[in-house]
């Protein structure tokens, strides 16, 4: 039943965490890429992208460390008592969170090459792969049980998600450029996928195995986050911040971008706790068809065919992973066998 499923209720109505966390991803995806969009095309110095994102991994540590204290307000433990004892006493199980945030890292430069190498609807159709090193990640390590109406609904998910996506270049590939290789851009956009999928089922298991506060580990993998990603700006980007500054190119619109991001963190880590890792990959694939619906409201988005078939197996496949099948409108599912509702003790005592 619904009630089994943590949440609260309101009057009549019970609200689940999951479902919550579920929708405020969805809104929080979709604002944050068309907010960064906007970001990019206004007037002035563009501001630095890798700066942007130790920002919002510093401000996901300011919420986190805020809800955790809220958390335990009622406790004899000081939030200082207990972050020292976590994060230094117990050190080593805080280097665990180290594992996702490095696995990101070397997701993203995967990507760059696989960019570098493929054409981008290669490059699109190839990425969804990650739906299914997800599953299969989820099956080995968390004994995660997929049936075939759910493993139907991930296939029609990806087809959905690249179909969008390609036509959003127009249904054509980029021309060749010379000096691109297809064997390493499909094993790097390959090993990417398997990264996602191991980092993301990695973070959902320290989450759901140990009693820690979901705020306490978003803390722990914002620190290895702003570390490496820290590094990475020096790397980049240092000649710039050190020409320019650290916070160039900073307007409101900006700090509001960096705000979304360092919130969707929060968002993730209380979907991954409370739901899981697919679903996450639900929401996240059904804002591309919010960004879209809105890009054709607001902007000069053009609606084509294929983003009116992708979009639709996009949203069948939400409702197939749902418990919902399409198909039982039309073909009503066979009623139970008599022998399977009549009880079994009827008879002579």
């Amino acid at each position: 039943m619904a009630e089994d499923l943590p949440g609260f209720r309101w009057g009549i109505f019970f609200f689940a965490f999951r479902h919550i966390a579920l929708v405020l991803l969805l809104v929080q995806t979709s604002t944050v890429i068309l907010t960064m969009r906007y970001s990019l095309s206004t007037a002035g110095p563009p501001y630095i992208k890798t700066t942007a994102v130790v920002m919002s991994e510093l401000l996901k540590i300011v919420a986190s460390t805020a809800l955790l204290a809220f958390e335990l307000r009622n406790s004899s433990v000081s939030i200082l008592a207990y972050l020292y004892d976590e994060m230094v006493v117990k050190w080593r199980q805080a280097f665990l969170l180290g594992v996702p945030a490095g696995l990101y890292t070397i997701q993203n430069n995967l990507l760059y090459v696989a960019l570098q190498n493929l054409d981008g609807a290669t490059y699109q159709v190839t990425y969804q792969m990650k739906i299914f090193t997800t599953a299969i990640f989820s099956i080995t390590m968390l004994d995660k049980k997929i049936t075939t109406d759910k493993w139907v609904a991930l296939v029609m998910l990806a087809a959905g998600v690249a179909t969008v996506q390609i036509g959003a270049q127009g249904g054509k590939s980029d021309a060749a450029v010379e000096g691109q290789s297809t064997v390493i851009g499909l094993t790097a956009v390959i090993a990417a996928c398997c990264t996602s999928g191991f980092a993301g089922v990695y973070f959902e298991k320290i989450l759901k195995g140990t009693k820690q506060s979901v705020w306490l580990r978003n803390i722990q993998l914002a620190l290895f986050s702003i570390i490496i990603g820290s590094a990475g700006a020096v790397y980049n980007d240092g000649s710039k911040i050190a020409e320019g500054g650290f916070f160039q190119g900073y307007t409101n619109v900006v700090w509001f971008v960096v705000a979304l991001q360092g919130g969707g963190g929060l968002v993730i880590a209380v979907v991954i706790k409370y739901a899981d890792n697919l679903l996450k990959i639900f929401a996240t694939s059904l804002s591309i068809v919010v960004i879209g619906a809105v890009s054709w409201a607001f902007m000069d988005f053009d609606i084509t065919n294929y983003f009116i078939a992708g979009s639709a197996l996009v949203m069948t496949s939400t409702f197939l992973y749902g418990g919902f099948n399409p198909l039982h409108l039309i073909f009503p599912p066979a009623a139970p066998l008599v022998k399977d509702v009549l009880p079994t003790n009827i008879g002579p005592r």
